[in-house]
Parts: C-alpha cells; sequence; structure tokens
C-alpha cells in the first residue's frame, strides 16, 4: 500500500492550495506507488485525487501541457510536488459507461501520436531500444548485491544476453513514423468513455518513442502474443489517419511482431530497472521474476534473439566487459 506518511503530506498541501475541503472521501484504488480517490464537496460536485510517488511523478507535467494543447484528457485543477511524491486534483469524470471499441484505440492513439513533442520525457529510440537489454542486466547485476532476484536470475540472464546479441538489428527503423508522444500504458482501462466522450487518463508513464508501442500495450502481456490482432489494430490506425508507415516492417521483421517483441523488452526492462531503484518491496521479487521471464521469452520467439555463441554478456558499447 501507499505510505501513508507520504500520502497524508501531499493531500495537506492540496487542502492547503485549493482552499476547499470535501465532506467525503471515497477509495477508487490504491496500491505500493499510487492511490485515486474521489472528493465529494459540499456543493454537490466532486474531483480526483491522485498521488503518487517515483517511478510516477511525472504525470502532471504530461497533464497540464496536454491541457495547454485542449487534448482530451482530464483537466488539472492543481498539483504538488515533493522529492517523495505528487498530488494531483482533477476533473471527475464520472463512471465509465462501457469499454472503449478498437476503432476508439485506433483513433485516439493517432492524436496521442500527432501531439506536439512534451520536454523531458524518456526517449526511447533507436540507440536507446539497443541499449536496452544491457541496462536490463545491469539492473540485474544490482537486484543480485542486493540479495534479491536470486531465483531464476540465471535464467534472466540468458534470456537478455540473446536479446542483447541481436538489439541492434533489430532496433533499426525505430524512428521511423509514428515516432513521437506515447502514453505507456495504453490499456482498455486507460480510454474513459462516459456521456463526455472518450477521454485518456493514468499518463504516468508516457515517454517519447516508436508509436507502436502503444498499440501493442493495448492487447496487453498477460496472455500468448497474437501479431494477427495487432496487424489489424495497425490497419485501424492508418485508416483513422495515423501514419502510414505504421504498417512498415521495421528490423527486419513486419511492424506487429517489431512492436510486440520490443514492447515486452521495454515491459522487463522497466520492471528490472524500477526494482533495482528499490521502487517495489522485495516481498514482490517473486511474482516479478516470473513476470520479467514471461515478458522476455515473448520477445526472445517475436524478435528471433539467437542462442549466444560464445559466453560472457556481448558488448554494446565499445570496451564494455563483464
Amino acid at each position: 500500500m501507499l505510505d501513508e506518511q507520504v500520502g497524508t503530506r501531499l493531500r495537506g498541501d492540496l487542502l492547503a492550495a485549493s482552499r476547499r475541503v470535501p465532506t467525503r472521501r471515497h477509495i477508487i484504488q490504491t496500491w505500493e506507488l499510487s492511490s485515486v480517490e474521489r472528493w465529494f464537496y459540499p456543493d454537490g460536485s466532486s474531483l480526483i485525487c491522485k498521488i503518487a510517488t517515483a517511478p510516477f511523478t511525472g504525470e502532471a507535467t504530461v497533464l497540464r501541457a496536454l491541457n495547454n494543447q485542449q487534448a482530451p484528457v482530464p483537466l488539472l485543477n492543481g498539483y504538488t510536488m515533493r522529492p517523495d511524491g505528487v498530488g494531483m486534483l482533477m476533473e471527475d469524470l464520472g463512471e465509465a459507461s462501457r469499454t472503449a471499441t478498437l476503432a476508439e484505440a485506433a483513433a485516439t492513439a493517432r492524436w496521442v501520436h500527432a501531439t506536439a513533442g512534451i520536454p523531458n520525457l524518456p526517449t526511447f529510440d533507436e540507440a536507446g531500444l539497443a541499449r536496452l537489454p544491457e541496462q536490463g542486466l545491469d539492473a540485474l547485476d544490482e537486484l543480485r548485491r542486493q540479495g534479491r532476484f536470486t531465483r531464476d536470475a540465471e535464467g534472466i540472464e540468458a534470456v537478455l544476453q540473446r536479446v542483447a546479441a541481436t538489439a541492434r538489428r533489430r532496433a533499426d527503423g525505430a524512428e521511423r513514423p509514428p515516432f513521437g508522444l506515447c502514453h505507456g500504458e495504453f490499456h482498455r482501462t486507460s480510454l474513459h468513455v462516459s456521456r463526455v466522450g472518450c477521454r485518456v487518463v493514468d499518463w504516468a508513464k508516457a515517454f517519447t518513442g516508436p508509436g507502436l508501442f502503444d498499440l501493442a500495450t493495448w492487447f496487453g502481456t498477460r496472455t500468448s502474443t497474437e501479431p494477427r490482432l495487432l496487424t489489424k489494430l495497425i490497419h485501424a490506425y492508418v485508416a483513422a489517419g495515423g501514419h502510414p508507415d505504421a504498417e512498415a516492417d521495421r528490423g527486419g521483421l513486419p511492424a506487429a511482431r517489431w512492436a510486440l517483441g520490443w514492447h515486452r523488452v521495454w515491459a522487463a526492462w522497466w520492471l528490472l530497472t524500477t526494482a533495482a531503484a528499490g521502487h517495489h518491496p522485495a516481498s514482490a521479487d517473486r511474482r516479478h521474476i516470473e513476470i520479467v521471464l514471461r515478458q522476455l521469452q515473448g520477445a526472445v520467439d517475436l524478435l528471433g534473439a539467437p542462442l549466444p555463441t560464445s559466453a560472457g554478456r556481448p558488448s554494446l558499447t565499445t570496451g564494455r566487459s563483464s
């Protein structure tokens, strides 16, 4: 659960800044790194209060920039920043009326990727993608020094080495359009469809990178990959006005296969690096190891990473050795 002291301080900052005191709070969702509540006020209005800690502290900056562009996202009423977290008060969109359709996903992704660049976001260009497996190996080394991720560590290392061996070649074409703002968690739950229309929520993992990553995210990573389904979404995306190069091959692979494979590498990298930075407790390691292995094995199958031909870690930068 979210650190209660952090949450209390940030809520206090929001109350002081807004000068409005809710009569009632209703918890919508809470977990170890964030919480979402609905605050009810005496005049019958309500706002959403979201509290988040690192690595999810950049959402307010993204929302403010998107509000300035009048994008279909929640209106940010106010926010507060502390070294250990961010607190936001946002427009209450009410309850979702239904799940977003494939056509709505395609149209929404089109405007997201066409949005003018937002500064200071993480960037995953061709060189950035090629570095992900090596950075994942570094994070795994750090976790092992902490006495964590010892179970199946050799299996994770072996698969990362396989991906690293072909990373530069497979990363080719990463900057081919659509390349720009990406939501980062483009799931069905991130498209909120209600009486006010379709709005995109949960921007905490936004980055600059290949738009195909968002489309690959739509299907999740808990089930077997199906490039056929992603190909269908990519076709719908282009039909909705998305860049036609979305259908082009990359890294010697069809677009759907490339996107699904690299998205799984990115997801494993994210979990390893955030765990190594201390954002996840050791008690979650067993579950996270299983997730990382599943993601990486899927990536190997999709990207066609070869078996290593020699011992040791492949070098992605001149002079790198293990």
